[in-house]
C-alpha cells in the first residue's frame, strides 16, 4: 500500500504490547524500590480519579527521596527507565507497519518516556519540531539524530519541575496526562479526524480493559497478550502467542480487503 491510496491507522497499546512488562510505571517503581498499592487501590475503590492517581504517584516517586538527599531529576528518572522488557519482533512489527504505509500511533497509559524512546527509533526525513503527538526535543537528538519520529505518541508520565544550579530539572508536582483509562477511543477519533481515516480503515491492538474503549473505534481490533477476558469479546482476533511479527499479516490482510470492497 502506498501513502497516496486510502489511509489507514494502526493504534498500539504499550504496555503487555510494545513492552514485555506487566507496567512501565510499575518499571519504574521496582528499580526505585517503592510501591504505588495504595493509590492504585483507592483508585479502584472510585476513592481516586485518574489526574490524582498520577498526581499521588508523581508525589511517591518525589518522595522516594530522604529529607537530605538531593531531588531526583527529569534525567534520573529517564535512567531508571533503561533495561525495559521489550516484546519480541516489536522494532520489526511498527517497521513493516511503516513500509505497508500506515499511519501507527501509540495509545497508552503507560510512561510516556519508553514510548517517546521507541517512537524516535522511526525517524522522519523532518527535522524535529514541537507538534501533537510528537515527541520531545532531548529524544529526537539522543536517538533520531535531531529528527521528527515517523509516530504518533499518546501516553502519561511527568512534567519538568524547576531548573537546578547543575543544569538538570526536578520533576514537577502535575503529571502529564493525555490517555484517560477508558477514554482511548477519544484519542482514537482525534487521529482519524487529523488524519483523515475512517473507522473501517483503523486497526487496533491491546491486552486488557482499558483497550475496550480504543477497540470500539477500530474496524480490526486485536486483543494481544490479553491481561484477562474481559477485552476478548470486544475483538476480532485474539493472540496468545508473544510475538508481534505476525500481527503484520492480519492487519495486511485486513486493510487489503476492505480496499477489495469499497
Amino acid at each position: 500500500m502506498s501513502e497516496m491510496e486510502t489511509p489507514c491507522l494502526v493504534c498500539l497499546d504499550m504496555d503487555r504490547v510494545l513492552v514485555d512488562h506487566l507496567s512501565t510505571w510499575q518499571f519504574v517503581y521496582d528499580n526505585l524500590g517503592i510501591s504505588n498499592d495504595e493509590s492504585f487501590e483507592l483508585y479502584n475503590q472510585g476513592l481516586l480519579d485518574e489526574w490524582d492517581w498520577i498526581k499521588l504517584d508523581i508525589a511517591l516517586i518525589k518522595e522516594s527521596r530522604s529529607m537530605n538527599d538531593p531531588p531526583i531529576t527529569d534525567s534520573e528518572l529517564r535512567g531508571h527507565m533503561e533495561g525495559m522488557p521489550m516484546m519480541k519482533n516489536w522494532r520489526e512489527f511498527i517497521q513493516q507497519l511503516l513500509d505497508d504505509g500506515y499511519h501507527v500511533a501509540i495509545v497508552s497509559g503507560g510512561l510516556q518516556q519508553t514510548a517517546r524512546d521507541i517512537a524516535a527509533q522511526f525517524p522522519s526525513q523532518n527535522e524535529w519540531k514541537k507538534r501533537w503527538g510528537g515527541i520531545d526535543r532531548f529524544t529526537a537528538q539522543r536517538f533520531a539524530d535531531g529528527m521528527d519520529t515517523r509516530l504518533h505518541v499518546f501516553t502519561n508520565g511527568w512534567l519538568l519541575g524547576e531548573q537546578l544550579p547543575n543544569g538538570e530539572y526536578e520533576l514537577g508536582d502535575f503529571g502529564r496526562y493525555q490517555v484517560q483509562m477508558d477514554g482511548k477511543g477519544s484519542v482514537v477519533q482525534m487521529l482519524q479526524r487529523r488524519l483523515g481515516v475512517s473507522k473501517s480503515n483503523t486497526a487496533s491492538v491491546g491486552d486488557s480493559a482499558g483497550d475496550i474503549a480504543m477497540f470500539q473505534e477500530s474496524g480490526f481490533p486485536i486483543c494481544f497478550n490479553p491481561w484477562d477476558d474481559r477485552p476478548k469479546p470486544h475483538a476480532h482476533v485474539v493472540i496468545e502467542q508473544k510475538d508481534l511479527m505476525p500481527l503484520a499479516t492480519l492487519i495486511a490482510d485486513y486493510f487489503e480487503s476492505v480496499s477489495s470492497s469499497s
